[in-house]
């Protein structure tokens, strides 16, 4: 926040008066310092309270972007229901928080907002989050993935998953310079971002793009708040379907996509949140996914409430239960909170 320092000012006159009255200050005595006696080091710099430090924006990719074409669309962003929505991204981003060094346990978590495949509801299921993340000494990186897109991507069914790979990779080969953990690095997702992170859970085996590389893209664990999990005719979110496999997908493609049919005994230990009168995607994506990590005796934890609709982000207004502190509670069970 900025300061504003109001000054007052003295006629020439007065001041000299003023001057004229002070006593004048003592000559103070002459330093002296032994030889190769070495002067005490500076005092540290404080830190600056969390919401005035500035949080870096990472390009996602060092050159060119893959699976891209040249196109006239611009990224644009509004603000809607008090909030931040950014569609055709055509750069993805990392956006930087940080929590305080005294906090920090070197754990860290890449965030995926929702919005449908179509825009990123990118401040309450973003940047809100992080900072409440920073909080439990966990360091966030906010993901702002490229949308499908068939004007700017020659294949818009992998964009995405291609950008949240590329952003666990990042991280973890950027760990040493935050301090982080690179065995400790989780993925998080609201609705459509949930779809994300649960299919780079699921898919993490078979990096998707030309030459990957070696770095791991399997995230350590999983954080799916009202998520899409499946796509089938029964479960799905139709908006999220078809902008991402097209108004008439394959029937292998939506299979692919229905990531409780892709979780296997390596999907990593998942953290849920639904709540039951969800009208935009049913509650019953979460409780697929939640059936089939248990199959496969993965570790899960799953919160769901009677109401709160769809799209509530960290505040569910119709309980005073706050699922954010049921993760915290998650997250150190498992020791990810442990410095």
């Amino acid at each position: 926040m900025k300061k504003t320092t109001f000054l007052l000012a003295l006629s020439f006159g007065a001041a000299q008066a003023v001057l004229a009255q002070a006593p004048r200050p003592a000559k103070p005595a002459p330093r002296v310092t032994p030889d190769k006696t070495p002067l005490p080091p500076p005092a540290p710099v404080p830190e600056a309270p969390l919401d005035e430090v500035p949080h870096p924006v990472l390009p996602l990719y060092s050159g060119s972007v893959p699976n891209s074409k040249p196109s006239n669309l611009q990224e644009t962003s509004v603000t809607e229901n008090g909030g931040p929505r950014v569609a055709t991204v055509l750069q993805p981003t990392l956006t930087v928080y940080l929590p305080p060094r005294d906090k920090a346990n070197g754990t860290s978590v890449v965030i995926c907002p929702g919005g449908g495949y179509a825009r990123l509801a990118i401040g309450h299921e973003g940047y809100d989050v992080a900072k409440r993340l920073n909080e439990m000494g966990v360091a966030a990186f906010v993901l702002k993935y490229r949308l499908p897109n068939g004007q700017t991507q020659p294949d818009p069914s992998i964009a995405p998953l291609l950008d949240a790979q590329q952003a666990l990779r990042l991280v973890r080969e950027q760990a040493a310079k935050y301090n982080l953990n690179p065995e400790r690095i989780g993925l998080m997702g609201f609705s459509a971002g949930g779809h994300l992170a649960a299919t780079a859970g699921t898919h993490f085996a078979k990096p998707v793009g030309v030459s990957p590389g070696p770095t791991s893209v399997r995230p350590a664990f999983l954080m799916l708040i009202y998520p899409v999990i499946s796509f089938s005719d029964s479960l799905m979110h139709k908006g999220s379907r078809n902008n991402l496999l097209g108004d008439v997908p394959a029937a292998d493609q939506v299979r692919l996509y229905s990531n409780e049919l892709q979780v296997t005994a390596q999907t990593p230990p998942t953290f849920l949140v639904h709540a039951e009168d969800d009208k935009v995607v049913p509650v019953q994506n979460s409780l697929v996914f939640y059936q089939a990590l248990h199959r496969h005796n993965v570790p899960a934890e799953m919160h769901l409430y009677p109401q709160g609709g769809h799209g509530f982000g960290m505040n569910n207004k119709t309980t005073k239960d706050q699922w954010v502190e049921r993760l915290q509670n998650w997250l150190d069970a498992n020791g990810w909170l442990t410095k």
